[in-house]
């Protein structure tokens, strides 16, 4: 049996991985979600977005989630390619976005943001209504809610130690 195999897993890990598979995305308390319906322009997507001070925005249509336009979006799908803010978010949203539900594990909601690369989920109701977002910032805070030893006792760089003994 090798030395690593022998050892047992880190009790702060096992502690994190109980409380991703426990905690549910509600946990996190999703951030109201902006809302706007697919014919609305983008002009007002913006504006409603620079108002609610967000980097996204949930796109409905008959009361359900259809897509979420983002700052990325914009840039990305309006502005580079030089259009118009007068066209409908319909034309510029990304469509059919992955969501999470308030009663799903915390850990598959992450898993869900970690391979996509995405920065904000909504979070849908069993109907396909928008009940909030969550996004990277709230899941870094739960981290650092639960484990602040950990994550303020790291050094800035990992590979990085002091020259001398800190301390008296």
């Amino acid at each position: 049996m090798s030395a690593q195999a022998s050892r047992s897993p880190d009790p702060v890990a096992r502690e994190l991985s109980k409380n991703l598979r426990v905690d549910s995305v509600a946990r996190l308390a999703p951030a109201p979600a902006l809302t706007l319906d697919a014919d609305a322009l983008v002009r007002a997507a913006v504006e409603t977005m620079r108002a609610g001070r967000s980097g996204c925005l949930l796109v409905t249509s008959g009361g359900r989630l259809v897509g979420l336009f983002t700052e990325r979006d914009l840039l990305t799908r309006v502005l580079a390619p030089g259009r118009s803010l007068d066209i409908p978010l319909r034309e510029v949203m990304t469509p059919s976005p992955a969501t999470a539900e308030l009663q799903e594990p915390l850990r598959v909601a992450i898993r869900r943001m970690q391979e996509g690369g995405y920065r904000h989920l909504p979070v849908v109701d069993s109907n396909g209504r928008p009940v909030g977002v969550i996004s990277a910032r709230q899941v870094v805070h739960y981290i650092v809610e639960h484990f602040p030893a950990v994550v303020f006792n790291q050094p800035p760089d990992p590979r990085q130690f002091p020259e001398a003994p800190e301390g008296a």
